[in-house]
């Protein structure tokens, strides 16, 4: 096996063995509690500009298949770690290995750390900048190219992986159209806004409020994406001439673009929401969804000053998880009521969008 190390932006120093592309990778190290659900993971693109740890001991087992992507074109993480990787796959659905896989599209991972102690590490100290590298294995010299390189807070990353051109998701004329702001949007978002009966045209997340508003929606959707919503003053500025124009609905980055929108900020976690065992509590309904997070940044409801109410509260550490506007039609969520990864309990999210639209267009 090919030598690796993993140095964090501390100094921290992690050995471990290559698997995946050779060459060298720079992100955010975050670590995710997901036990299943790597390919949808390394395809998410909101974890663009970061190297994605599994807490979860074996990864590889069931192989990569087509149908579990959250994106159509490879993954989207800088690099991969993880304790032990599986390189015989066993699983009817399987097409091809993981690692074969992360090589197709020059993914650099590393196996064999002790991802128990780096996860620990990340609790204590806070997701901070790293580098993995098979060809540079000195690791004062790596630890200078983590310091030389921009945070991902200094970063569009949203830019890289939007489309760049608009298309169909699914069109039906007889159903109401929602647009689809793509800061990043995951595939189970737009299988699931199908699935509740929208028709759904995708749009870049640079597209003018004006371009949006002169195709005249019946609502418009706010994506997930990757890193600090507030460098995204593009997003915002189009979010603000949509408000009290047409319902909004966001998840994720779009959840804190419109807190960003309505006046209010951000705040960024200590290490961030990453994984499929999130537990969240329906204020309305008082039911609990165990719920797919994957966030660094939160909004605070306090600082929109009465504007919205709180609507979800996560139950891990009492964050605030959703919201919605007292007087226009907008509803938001912090985690990821689409999963992929699972689990699904939070589905519902999606109908009560549908029926925020069908009330607005009885007024």
């Amino acid at each position: 096996m090919k030598k690796a190390l993993l140095v964090l932006k501390d100094g921290t120093v992690f050995e471990g063995n290559s698997f995946g592309a050779d060459g060298e990778a720079i992100g955010e190290v975050v670590f995710n509690t997901s036990m299943t659900g790597y390919q949808e993971i390394l395809t998410d693109p909101s974890y663009k500009g970061q190297i994605v740890v599994m807490t979860y001991t074996q990864i590889g087992n069931y192989g990569v298949n087509k149908e579990d992507i959250e994106s159509t074109n490879g993954p989207k993480v800088e690099g991969f770690v993880v304790r032990e990787y599986k390189a015989y796959p066993s699983n009817w659905r399987s097409e091809e290995s993981l690692e074969d896989y992360l090589r197709k599209y020059h993914i650099v991972g590393i196996q064999g750390i002790d991802t128990r102690a780096l996860t620990k590490h990340i609790r204590d100290k806070g997701t901070q900048m790293g580098i993995i590298s098979t060809l540079d294995l000195n690791p004062l010299s790596l630890h200078r190219k983590v310091l030389a390189h921009p945070d991902i807070s200094e970063i569009d990353h949203v830019s890289s992986v939007m489309c760049k051109e608009p298309y169909w998701y699914y069109k039906d004329d007889s159903l109401p159209l929602c647009i689809v702001y793509d800061y990043g949007v995951k595939l189970n978002i737009l299988r699931n806004l199908k699935r509740v009966g929208f028709s759904i045209y995708v749009v870049s997340g640079k597209t003018p409020a004006e371009a949006i508003l002169e195709m005249n929606p019946n609502c418009v959707m706010l994506s997930n994406g990757p890193g600090d919503p507030k460098i995204l003053t593009f997003a915002v500025e189009n979010i603000k001439k949509l408000i009290n124009k047409k319902p909004l609905f966001g998840i994720c980055l779009g959840h804190q673009l419109i807190g960003i929108a309505l006046g209010g900020r951000t705040y960024k976690l200590k290490f961030g929401h990453h994984g499929g065992n999130h537990p969240v509590k329906d204020l309305k309904t008082d039911r609990i969804s165990i719920t797919t997070q994957n966030h660094n940044y939160c909004v605070d409801i306090g600082s929109l000053k009465g504007q919205v109410r709180l609507t979800h509260k996560n139950l891990y550490d009492g964050t605030e998880e959703g919201m919605e506007h007292v007087e226009y039609p907008i509803f938001s969520v912090q985690h990821h009521p689409e999963a992929g990864p699972g689990p699904n309990d939070a589905l519902d999210v999606f109908g009560r969008f549908r029926e925020i639209v069908r009330e607005y267009e009885k007024i």
